[in-house]
């Protein structure tokens, strides 16, 4: 197994760690292995890509790894932190819409790579499900009171918007750019 394989097989194996921290209260410790995780994110695709290691497991885990550890967390917080169902359901469907999309582009020998736009999408979920983790630590460890409690529930909505509308323009978007699959279907 080459190196981006092992670490996207990492990222797969941190994100039981990672819940099991998040549910014991552990936020920093949730907060460090969900970063960890999403920086291997980064580096298994640009080593596979640099060094000539693409293989047919990293196109197929990648993906799958990242949305396990993007929607169980999103999960979680459901019931953790109240982020509102409708909007991970949204979330996750899109995510299944996707993939379905790429299962079928497969099946007729096309690969379709994820776009900047889905790029942007990811990043953009990560960083705000850090800075749900940053503010679940600073919730259960501080005393915090009036405007630092007002100012982050601004951030924690604002982002969440960011979230959203990301990940439903990017599934539009791709699925606009990839139409033309649907027209060969029967």
């Amino acid at each position: 197994m080459n190196l981006p394989n092992k670490l996207t097989t990492a990222r797969v194996v941190m994100i039981p760690l990672f819940l099991l921290a998040l549910y014991q209260g552990q936020w920093l410790a949730a907060l460090v292995l969900f970063a960890l995780a999403s920086v291997t994110d980064a580096l298994d695709g640009h080593i596979a890509r640099s060094r000539g290691l693409v293989t047919d497991f990293g196109k197929f885990m990648d993906p799958l790894a990242d949305k396990l550890l993007v929607t169980s967390a999103l999960i979680a917080f459901v019931e953790l932190l109240r982020v509102p169902g409708w909007v991970v359901f949204l979330i996750i469907a899109r995510e299944l819409a996707i993939t379905g999309l790429r299962t079928l582009a497969a099946g007729k020998g096309v690969v379709l790579a994820a776009d900047k736009w889905g790029k942007i999408k990811t990043v953009s979920q990560m960083v705000w499900i850090c800075y749900c983790l940053v503010m679940g630590f600073c919730f259960s460890s501080l005393s915090l009171v009036g405007p630092v409690v007002s100012w982050m529930y601004i951030v924690f909505w604002a982002g969440m918007a960011v979230v959203l509308v990301s990940t439903l323009f990017s599934g539009a978007n791709y699925l606009w750019n990839n139409r033309g699959l649907f027209s060969q279907m029967k």
